[in-house]
This record gives C-alpha cells, sequence and structure tokens, in this order.
C-alpha cells in the first residue's frame, strides 16, 4: 500500500499513512524504493532467503495464530483474516499490534505466529530482493524464490497500500485526467505536492516513464490531501487506503506503467501451520478484497471510529465468507 519500522524497508521518508489515524496510535512507516510501506523495517536486517513455495498440510488440530503490526490497517486485516478462519471451524489465536516487520518476521519464521497480513512488494525489498518489480505477478514469483522454506505467500489480493498521485475532482475535469499518463502535456501548469523526499525520489522516474515536467515541487507532508483539495497543490502524493482520499473526494490516477511498484495485501503463512482449510479460506478472502473496499474499511475505522473487529465482521458478511 513506505518504510517505518513497522513492516516495511526503511529507505527513507517517514510517512503517516493515514493522516487522521495520529489518534489510533498510528504505527510509523516509512516508503520502499517505490513507495510507502505501513510494515517498515529496515531491509540490511532481514535473515538470510532460501526456498520458498507454497503452504504445506499444516496440522489440522492445530491453533492457527493469527499477528498483526500496530498500525490500525493490518490489525483490521488480521481481524479479517482471524474471522475468516474461524468461520470455517479453524481454531485461531489472535496476536495483534505486535511491532515492526523485523519483530513479526522472526516470529513468523519460529512458529510463534502462523499467519500475517503482508505487503507483497515491501516484503521482497526487506528480503533483499528487487524491489521495483512492477506487478503482483512479478513480485510474488520473486517472493517465492526467495522466502526461506518454511514460510509462502497466498494468493495476493487486488488491494493495495500504495503512493498514489491524486488530483481533486475539479482538476480531474478541467484536464481530463483519469491516469498518470494523462498528465503528459499538462504537467507544466499544475504544481505537485508530497513529501519532502518525494521530489527527490521521483522527479526524474516521472520524467524517463511518463515525460512530465512539473511547473513546481511542494513539500507538504501529512497534510497533502488537504493540500490538493484545498489547491495549494493540483496534484498530490497520497496513499491509496487513505480514508481522506474518500472523504475529501479525490482521485486517485491510475499507474498504466506501473511507476510506483505493486504494494498488494498478501498472507504470509509458517507452512507447517495450515493447512488446506486455512489455506482457501485465506483465499477467499484475497479473492474478495480490492482497494477500494479496503479504502472504506478504512474510512469506518479511521475516521467513524468503529471497532476494526466489527468492521472485519460486517465486511466479511457481506461477501459471503462468514
Amino acid at each position: 500500500m513506505s518504510t517505518p519500522a513497522p513492516l516495511r524497508p526503511a529507505l527513507g521518508r517517514r510517512a503517516v499513512v493515514l493522516g487522521t489515524l495520529a489518534a489510533l496510535a498510528l504505527g510509523a512507516t516509512a516508503c520502499s524504493s517505490s513507495g510507502s510501506d505501513p510494515l517498515g523495517a529496515g531491509s540490511s536486517s532481514a535473515p538470510a532467503a532460501g526456498s520458498g513455495g507454497t503452504a504445506g498440510s499444516g496440522s489440522s488440530g492445530s491453533t492457527v495464530v493469527v499477528g498483526s503490526a500496530n498500525f490500525p490497517e493490518n490489525v483490521l486485516l488480521g481481524s479479517i483474516y482471524s474471522q475468516a478462519l474461524k468461520a470455517k471451524g479453524v481454531k485461531v489465536e489472535e496476536k495483534f499490534n505486535i511491532g515492526s516487520r523485523e519483530v513479526l518476521y522472526g516470529q513468523l519464521q519460529s512458529g510463534s505466529l502462523t499467519v500475517l497480513p503482508e505487503y507483497n512488494g515491501a516484503l521482497l525489498a526487506y528480503l533483499g530482493g528487487k524491489a521495483s518489480a512492477p506487478t503482483k505477478d512479478e513480485v510474488d514469483a520473486a517472493l517465492a524464490k526467495t522466502l526461506p522454506a518454511s514460510l509462502a505467500i497466498l494468493d495476493s489480493s487486488p488491494a493495495e497500500d500504495k503512493d498514489t498521485l491524486s488530483v481533486s475532482q475539479e482538476t480531474a475535469d478541467k484536464y481530463g485526467l483519469k491516469t498518470i499518463a494523462d498528465l503528459a502535456g499538462k504537467a507544466g501548469e499544475l504544481t505537485i505536492g508530497g513529501p519532502p523526499e518525494f521530489k527527490s525520489r521521483q522527479e526524474q522516474p516521472f520524467k524517463d516513464v511518463y515525460g512530465l515536467t512539473f511547473k513546481e515541487w511542494k513539500p507538504t507532508g501529512d497534510t497533502t490531501a488537504n493540500a490538493v483539495k484545498d489547491g495549494a497543490v493540483q496534484v498530490g502524493n497520497v496513499f491509496s487506503t487513505d480514508p481522506k482520499i474518500s472523504q475529501l473526494k479525490l482521485v486517485p490516477l491510475a499507474d498504466p506503467k506501473n511507476l510506483f511498484g505493486a504494494q498488494n495485501i498478501t498472507p504470509l503463512v509458517n507452512k507447517a501451520g495450515v493447512d488446506a482449510k486455512a489455506t482457501a479460506a485465506l483465499n477467499a478472502v484475497s479473492a474478495k478484497l480490492d482497494t477500494a473496499g479496503l479504502l472504506g474499511l478504512m474510512k469506518k475505522v479511521a475516521v467513524d471510529k468503529e471497532d476494526p473487529s466489527a468492521v472485519a465482521k460486517e465486511w466479511l458478511k457481506a461477501n459471503g465468507l462468514v
């Protein structure tokens, strides 16, 4: 969906994934080479990688321990996984709000945790793989080769928590913008905003990949979404699951050339702890979870202050998973 200490590679900007979540003690997030990383962690500390693979047969009577990082989106995802498993008769223990990827990954390897909601591109970068692999399938294929033999990823969902270029509805209508490519020939009239490091990281890639040269770059930090809405900037770097996208009626532009690498939400599992029943339940969640849906769920948690467990249950019921 950055690289703070929670679950993503620590490569730079310390960004608040959800600006409205300060009151909820959001875990710090930082960016990977391609963008945001809710689970942030330093890639230099990643354990040695081995060969990955699919989940194993597991132990049918054992308890599946579902963990999460210490920020609201990951807790919500952990609750979705947990309740989906319970609905299929799987014994589940929840261990949420644990901390960073550095801690979580080690616990998953040791078997203290069985299942963790991950972000595939950030996980690949953490393991020293190619962080810029642009598509979900490419990232997942690289992960399968990079993960140690004890771990596996299940099906990645279409849902992503990643960087976007977002504009107001007025700007989208005025310039006919649906994708980043549509900014070609128009960027010279527009001011772009984002974290202080955004220009140094992305100015050249925007030129190389999309041929864009913006009129001006402004550091807007955590106020980027508001700056877009207020017109202080016309284009802003906003996280795809930031509730302010829907709250302020912003328009995230599609990224047809995959400038921002894939950050699909993906179950990471200890293969010894999941059987076919658990695997099927988690894959069914991934099949239903998309970015727009997750954005709506995060609005309920972050803006409306609803209980993540109740929000998870409601979503699972609506999608026929409980």
